[in-house]
């Protein structure tokens, strides 16, 4: 397993083919996933040894106060192994972000524990997601 922090061509397919198999990143276009990464301040990839995508996660921050986690994904196969693990350590002590205060992302209830036992809390107070979609 060797991590990676740019995206060869085959590697952003391979994202793509990845983002194909979830229900949020199934809509997504090949040209969206690279303007994705693109727009992300940093992301990261796990790799195996013969440079096959095995999990990717990006994240959006000012650096000092926060950073959004989006798309932590790992590939079928590759589950249970401990990548998403890997993955989430990798963006919590990337040098980059050592001054952030907090660390924030979104997810569904059945993946509250595994974030959880990343440090990560539901307790927000009454803060509540809003979103204004564009039509």
């Amino acid at each position: 397993m060797e991590v990676i922090y740019t995206f060869s061509d085959k590697q952003v397919r391979e994202l793509h083919a990845l983002y194909q198999q979830e229900w949020w990143t199934e809509s997504r276009s090949l040209s969206d996933t690279v303007k994705c990464i693109e727009g992300s301040q940093i992301c990261i990839g796990v790799i195996d040894s013969g440079g096959t995508l095995q999990g990717f996660v990006r994240v959006l921050t000012d650096y000092i106060f926060k950073a959004l986690i989006f798309d932590l994904i790992v590939t079928n196969n590759d589950r249970g192994t401990g990548i998403g693990n890997k993955l989430l350590a990798l963006v919590k002590n990337h040098q980059q972000l050592q001054g952030v205060k907090h660390f924030e992302l979104y997810c569904l209830p059945e993946l509250f524990s595994f974030y959880e036992q990343q440090g990560f809390s539901s307790d927000v107070g009454d803060i509540k997601l809003m979103r204004c979609k564009k039509v």
